[in-house]
């Protein structure tokens, strides 16, 4: 590991930047308010800050400013409502019922009216003391509002200083997540890889790359500042972040036939010098990604293109070495392996001249003028809301299990006499989720991190002798805490329980060993009720809805392969319907892949056809690379070998995906003859590999025709073969499951 790029990465993130806002907005008040003797004051203000910055989350600025003026306003109502019945125990535990259903039903809008429900419940939780009577309620109330003020002014004023910032950091984070795609394809070129986790991998950082494009849509396309505007760095970065978009459909394009490669090149160097190259591709994009993140220029060495020169040198005298009519077919795979790697490194030396933010490369762009269908738009209607008000939905599951859980673990801390309960509620609020595999992910990370938070916390507070290192240290595990909030939930825990300790030894010293006993015990209480709960009452399974995310995806995959196909019917493509479609598809992917890893976590018996949707799964991520490798060639040789043949050859593999979304809504399906669309294409390509052997055995080794045509036409043969190929599997698969259910 490069120790001092991943410092780079770490610290230009926008975690790290999210930290530090985070931790001054929390801290700054008690420590004000500390030097003019109001503690208590301040400690609430802080509260008030801390669950504003909880809907803060990355977004284009006026969402950014809903969401936290929605959160400032429940915080408000909430701490209200909650202290007038905070003497009431029977009245409390019916409020804590009905604002965790309501707090956790608002889910279905998206992430940030989540984020917004979380804030509120954190708030309704810690403000269930019952020593706060009469007008205390409502200083209490207008000191968290103060504080949540406090937070709002803070985060818009650092935003205007810094506008670009932010797109900055996620452009950047982007590349650097495209980088390390590259690292784990170019494992494929390994003699030794294995290819289930290879394979396994790549689903997860493709995974994780969807999202970074889909927060990236929401900043860009939906900031006016960004898309309406003319200022240079907004636009240059919009133009950065459309070429990654293409950048990574080439990256991800076809995964060629690894097994066969190594069975006939292993014992020579070219595949080895693949890998060395792509590993290199990928450490020029973590430097670029690293510059966009800071906002700096990108230096270009040239060394890139030295490296390519020598490999294309190589890989010639390769190509005249191995010339065989035997390896024909072989070799045209390795040319497109090298054309790929071509066009990949002239796209990181464009990336690299965007990063300059040069005035005339940026009015040289061709911008879209329409970028509303690329973003989707979430409506607060009564009918989403209603829509979700049934058992069959995981939102409505979730908000009664967090409703349910969170009375138990109230009466519980209640019946035992546990002083307060909260910390038993706080544990369950955090660790619930709608389904089963993360609630179960964020149990056993919040139980190891409490542990080892603790054990850290307690060391740090036995080696460092004086308040104020103590005070340093409860900072810096903060600042770590918040980073490592949104990507690695058990490090944020470990800093979590850190920080809190020494916050709890500065507030109490005398009665620290037992706050701490008591909070083990809670953190305890809360994970096995979580835990029961997530398992008992209404449990949210994969295989539930597993069907509708592999239906959404073939439909999108379906609309994706006809938008590029029909590209070879009449020589171009509709460039606004072609990539939609390739974002509606990737996401659709994503989705699929993200739900069955969830399920591969849940008990073995709630794994229902596992083998069948792998099968599906990995089909659907290995059409859509094809696709992507199809659309390759539509600009470039599209209107060279245009042919109406094309368009009968798009219907009969689109009759075999329909077909297979029908089975799998346990549809009839029609009825087809058997005549093979591709049938005379494959002899085209027959007849130029038998003319390209006479030519090769007859000396004519160079400056052929046919090469040519062969290397141009073949590829794009392959590429309808491989997916005709692979739709009817995906239906063969889909027709052996529906007869053996």
């Amino acid at each position: 590991m490069n120790y001092i790029k991943e410092y780079k990465r770490f610290i230009h993130s926008y975690y790290f930047y999210e930290a530090i806002r985070i931790t001054i907005g929390i801290t700054l008040p008690a420590i004000v308010l500390q030097y003019y003797d109001l503690l208590q004051i301040g400690l609430l203000v802080s509260l008030g800050a801390m669950a504003t910055s909880i809907s803060d989350i990355p977004g284009a600025i006026h969402q950014r400013k809903n969401g936290m003026f929605g959160a400032l306003i429940l915080i408000f109502l909430t701490s209200l409502i909650v202290g007038a019945f905070s003497s009431f125990f029977i009245l409390k535990g019916m409020l804590i019922f009905i604002l965790c259903f309501l707090y956790g039903i608002i889910g279905v809008y998206g992430a940030r009216l989540n984020a917004i429900g979380v804030a509120a419940l954190i708030i309704m939780v810690l403000c269930m003391d019952e020593r706060v009577v009469g007008w205390d309620i409502l200083y209490q109330s207008l000191y968290l509002l103060g504080g949540g003020i406090w937070y709002i002014i803070l985060s818009l004023t650092l935003f205007n200083l810094r506008p670009h910032k932010i797109v900055q950091q996620a452009v950047g984070d982007s590349i650097l997540a495209i980088g390390d795609y590259l690292n784990i394809r170019a494992k494929f070129y390994d003699k030794n890889v294995d290819y289930d986790k290879t394979y396994h991998q790549l689903m997860v950082k493709q995974n994780e790359i969807q999202d970074k494009h889909l927060l990236l849509r929401e900043l860009l396309f939906k900031s006016r500042y960004i898309v309406k505007e003319s200022t240079i760095a907004g636009r240059t970065l919009l133009i950065i972040f459309l070429e990654t978009i293409d950048l990574f459909e080439k990256s991800s394009a076809t995964f060629y036939n690894y097994e066969s490669m190594h069975k006939k090149f292993d014992g020579q160097s070219m595949l080895t010098e693949f890998q060395a190259f792509i590993t290199r591709i990928a450490n020029e994009l973590h430097q670029i990604g690293i510059a966009v993140q800071k906002g700096s220029e990108s230096k270009d060495s040239q060394q890139l293109i030295r490296r390519l020169a020598i490999l294309k040198h190589r890989y010639e005298k390769f190509v005249a070495y191995n010339r065989s009519t035997e390896n024909i077919t072989a070799l045209v795979s390795l040319r497109k392996v090298m054309q790929s790697l071509e066009d990949i490194t002239m796209r990181i030396y464009t990336l690299r001249q965007y990063t300059k933010y040069d005035p005339l490369k940026v009015k040289e762009y061709k911008f879209s003028d329409n970028y509303d269908p690329f973003v989707s738009k979430t409506q607060l209607s009564w009918r989403t809301l209603k829509e979700n008000f049934s058992l069959s939905s995981n939102y409505f599951k979730h908000a009664l299990r967090l409703s349910f859980a969170s009375v138990v673990g109230f009466t519980v801390g209640h019946i035992f006499n546990l002083g307060h309960s909260y910390w038993i509620l706080l544990t369950i609020i955090v660790i619930l989720k709608p389904t089963y595999s993360l609630s179960k992910e964020r149990n056993i990370h919040r139980f190891l991190g409490t542990l080892i938070g603790a054990l850290l916390g307690v060391a740090l507070l036995y080696i460092i002798p004086s308040s104020t290192g103590k005070f340093s240290a409860m900072i810096i595990t903060m600042i770590l805490a918040y980073s490592f909030m949104r990507t690695r939930y058990l490090v944020s825990v470990v800093f979590i329980t850190s920080y809190v300790l020494i916050l709890f030894y500065f507030l109490d010293q005398q009665h620290f060993s037992t706050l701490v006993q008591l909070r083990f015990l809670d953190t305890a209480i809360g994970s096995v009720i979580a835990f029961l709960f997530t398992f008992l009452l209404v449990p949210s399974w994969e295989k539930q809805s597993i069907n509708s995310f592999m239906v959404t995806a073939l439909e999108n995959s379906t609309t994706y392969f006809s938008n590029v196909a029909k590209a070879f019917a009449i020589g171009r493509v509709d460039d606004l319907n072609f990539k939609v479609s390739r974002k509606d598809a990737f996401i659709a992917q994503s989705n699929l892949s993200a739900a069955f890893t969830r399920m591969l976590n849940e008990p073995k018996f709630k794994q229902k056809n596992l083998k069948f949707i792998h099968q599906f799964v990995v089909s659907i991520l290995t059409l859509n690379s094809h696709i992507a490798t199809l659309s390759y060639f539509t600009k470039e040789t599209a209107h060279k070998y245009q042919s109406n043949q094309f368009k009968e050859v798009e219907k009969d593999i689109v009759f075999h995906l329909e077909s297979t979304k029908k089975l799998l809504l346990h549809q009839q399906i029609e009825q087809q003859n058997n005549d093979d669309a591709l049938a005379n294409f494959k002899k085209e390509i027959t007849a130029l590999i038998e003319q390209r052997q006479n030519e090769i055995q007859s000396g004519l080794l160079r400056g052929s025709s046919t090469s040519k045509v062969l290397v141009e036409y073949k590829p794009i043969v392959d590429q309808f073969i491989l997916i005709s190929r692979l739709a009817k599997e995906l239906e063969k698969a889909a027709k052996t499951l529906e007869t053996s259910a």
